[in-house]
């Protein structure tokens, strides 16, 4: 059962203060969401996202798994030339809470690494199912990361709910600064491919920007 709330609850912002989970209230945000993408760079997925985000001239944030930015850097290197950004989303896609430390930290600096030999630059870090502990929070901070997690979920990983309800439940929970997470993975694509040109086009007749973080 897929436990998540589209709309992250306020309390667990308060929680965890040093994390990004959205925008609001930021200074010069009007009418301003901020994707991002989490789990690829995969072939076909992450390809069909970048030219669907560009019809609808939308920039957005890459959360790439080292293992796969290994495999296709050229996706990521097209993201990037396109104007979007890159982040840190460890190499194999860990559950912080299931990890230990040394693994964990073990898991960030590989994937920092591979950007560094492929010349290329992040600042962001998203956690795999927005789960770390604490000591592996202060370790990704002192790396100089931004820890991202997200304002609304879509769901568009999970293949048991309706690509209908899972747009409309995300649209309902978008607001002006809205850090917003879809996945460019094989699993989410199906509901993917409903989903994100109907919500682009929502918010863009509503005279939304969408930007890279």
């Amino acid at each position: 059962m897929d436990v998540f709330p589209h709309k992250t609850p306020f309390w667990v912002k308060q929680l965890y203060p040093k994390r990004i989970w959205d925008m609001h209230g930021k200074e010069n945000v009007q009418k301003t969401i901020y994707l991002s993408f989490d789990d690829g760079p995969i072939p076909k997925v992450t390809p069909w996202v970048l030219k669907t985000l560009k019809e609808f001239n939308a920039k957005a944030s890459f959360f790439c798994i080292g293992e796969n930015l290994q495999k296709h850097p050229e996706i990521a290197e097209r993201a990037l030339n396109e104007g979007h950004a890159l982040g840190n989303h460890t190499f194999h896609h860990v559950n912080g809470w299931k990890t230990s430390f040394e693994t964990y930290a073990e898991e960030v600096q590989q994937t920092a690494d591979l950007f560094t030999q492929l010349e290329l630059k992040t600042h962001l870090f998203r956690p795999p199912y927005g789960k770390m502990n604490s000591k592996q929070a202060d370790f990704i901070l002192k790396k100089n990361y931004k820890i991202i997690m997200w304002d609304v979920l879509t769901k568009d990983y999970n293949q048991g709910l309706q690509a209908e309800d899972l747009l409309s439940k995300s649209i309902a929970a978008t607001r002006n600064g809205s850090i917003v997470i879809f996945h460019d993975s094989e699993k989410a694509f199906e509901n993917l491919t409903y989903i994100l040109p109907k919500y682009l086009q929502h918010f863009r007749q509503l005279g939304f920007s969408f930007k890279k973080l």
